[in-house]
């Protein structure tokens, strides 16, 4: 018997590209023969895990299958005294961390998207909150299994090393958007479940105080977790919110230090430590998630050095102010990355508005990508935008991986 399998809805559609299948293996062996089915059909397609970041990347240029990880959903091995766990690819996150929580570990990845599967996230190298202290899915990733377009099963890390020579299989597929073959299997580094949360709070003013925070928090002694941007309105105030975290007590003196040097820069408060956890929570999330923007709206990433945060933030309010647009931030002071919802314009105003803060912020050393946005932007711009003397790697190893452009056609980086 062949992997499940049913003809594609309307609900099943990538940025308006409509595949003809949806296929949904339960083993790795079926996908690899799917994979390699597809190919030698000459099929195009795309993959899916929860369907949370299903619109990130360039507008597909086809998906006539879509290989769906809902049926590889096995935790296969927990290890709690190495702390490792492996798992099939279309585990849900917040499955997996139910699992791990009963031996009081954690994997410390905290992505805002509802529904993320652990392949998803490792594809689309999606972080939250917690990249300050823990890193992203690059970072915790020890081993992976992959399903090359032509069929062939390659592993790396973890406990089994079959690798494809000269290659570091988990470094590449990881934020690669499906485009180099399917990820089946993910092996990660876990942490002991913090059980102790506090943190402090700031009220902003402007933006260089945000940044001279930040500064001032993260070469503190103070290890935070955590320390998050919220500016709903340029008109408004902004804040910051530091998250300190331990397995045992011992944190609301560290939050009660955070007070201390954040009271020069304005009204700083500690959290109490019941709300901690609660408060971080809100603050994850991107600054488009629940928003009505009537089709019209854009979900952008700035990535900066730490250091030109402030510049980041002006930025990115400029460019929305000069194309009548508003602007909502959230972001990762310590780390440099700011997430921008604008909104209140047409797809025109979005792009003249993305297109200017992307020109700005390069001028800084800093990118933008768009992550959410309508149709209609997404013919008109590369929402990767240009990466240098990278694209030329990128095109080699492509090549590489997937000979006959099966997997994700156009969505990722200079339309791979």
């Amino acid at each position: 018997m062949g992997a499940p399998t049913r003809a594609a809805t309307a609900a099943d559609a990538v940025d308006g590209v409509q595949p003809e299948v949806v296929v949904e293996p339960t083993t790795v062996e079926e996908a690899s023969e799917v994979l390699r089915d597809a190919t030698a059909r000459g099929k195009r397609v795309v993959c899916r895990g929860g369907a949370s970041k299903l619109g990130w990347g360039n507008r597909p240029a086809g998906a006539d299958l879509l290989l769906s990880t809902a049926r590889l959903d096995r935790v296969l091995e927990h290890a709690h005294g190495d702390l490792i766990a492996r798992a099939e690819a279309g585990v849900r996150l917040d499955a997996f961390q139910e699992v791990l929580a009963k031996a009081e570990q954690t994997l410390a990845l905290d992505p805002p998207e509802e529904g993320a599967t652990l392949g998803g996230v490792v594809a689309a190298n999606a972080s939250g909150p917690l990249r300050m202290r823990y890193g992203t899915a690059r970072d915790l990733l020890i081993g992976i299994t992959v399903v090359l377009a032509d069929g062939t099963v390659a592993r790396s890390g973890g406990k089994v090393v079959k690798n494809v020579a000269g290659y570091d299989l988990g470094k590449l597929f990881t934020g690669s958007l499906g485009t180099l073959g399917l990820i089946a299997e993910v092996t990660f580094r876990l942490h002991p479940r913090p059980s102790s949360f506090t943190g402090a709070t700031l009220d902003l003013e402007s933006p260089e105080r945000a940044c001279e925070a930040a500064q001032a928090l993260s070469h503190a002694q103070l290890a935070p977790a955590a320390l998050e941007l919220h500016w709903p309105d340029r008109s408004g105030q902004g804040r910051l919110l530091l998250l300190v975290e331990a397995p045992r007590g011992g944190v609301t003196e560290q939050a009660r230090d955070a007070v201390r040097l954040l009271e020069p820069y304005g009204r700083a408060e500690v959290i109490e430590p019941a709300a901690a956890e609660t408060v971080m929570e809100g603050y994850g999330a991107r600054p488009w998630h629940g928003v009505d923007g009537d089709g019209q709206l854009l979900g952008a990433k700035a990535a900066c050095v730490p250091t030109e945060l402030a510049g980041a933030i002006e930025d990115l309010w400029a460019s929305a102010g000069a194309n009548g647009l508003g602007a909502s931030l959230r972001g990762h002071a310590g780390v440099g990355v700011t997430y921008a919802a604008l909104r209140g314009g047409d797809a025109a105003a979005l792009v003249a508005a993305f297109e200017e803060a992307r020109e700005r912020l390069a001028g800084r050393g800093g990118s933008l990508v768009a992550l959410q946005a309508p149709p209609e932007f997404k013919q008109r711009v590369d929402v990767w935008g240009p990466v240098g003397d990278a694209a030329g790697l990128m095109r080699r190893v492509k090549a590489r991986f997937d000979p006959e452009g099966t997997m994700s056609p156009g969505r990722f980086v200079g339309g791979i």
